[in-house]
């Protein structure tokens, strides 16, 4: 049972990452203009965020990888820290450099924040044991 919730403790985040980041990838390639109001007009454009998408679902196989198999957990925690991580500071500088975005992005923000503190959290924890 103990073994159990560390390994929910352990995972969680890159469920969570799983979950949230595999269909924002699929708007950001398909149907950027549904929510996000990203408006391309060039197919270089559409290229542009087909290749994003591309490399959130890269990410995504690998926290896959750590979820089912503890040989890859390191590095799919490594990886969603740097994820997470790169992303919600990118968006911190935005809001010092270019305004406070809408509330969507502001969530978003947060939680990418959120999610690479976590994971910092379980490597050290994870670590230490």
């Amino acid at each position: 049972m103990l073994k159990r919730k560390q390994q929910i403790i352990t995972k969680i985040h890159l469920v969570l990452s799983t979950l949230i980041v595999v269909p924002i990838s699929i708007v950001y390639g398909f149907f950027p203009d549904v929510e996000l109001e990203l408006l391309p007009k060039t197919i270089d454009e559409y290229n542009f965020y087909k290749a994003v998408m591309g490399l959130y679902l890269a990410f995504t196989a690998i926290w896959v990888l750590g979820i089912f198999k503890t040989y890859y957990l390191k590095v799919a925690l490594i990886s969603n820290i740097t994820f997470m991580l790169g992303l919600g500071f990118g968006r911190l500088l935005s809001v010092g450099v270019d305004g406070i975005p809408t509330s969507g992005f502001i969530l978003g923000t947060i939680g990418e924040l959120f999610l690479g503190f976590y994971g910092l959290w379980v490597l050290k924890t994870s670590a230490s044991q």
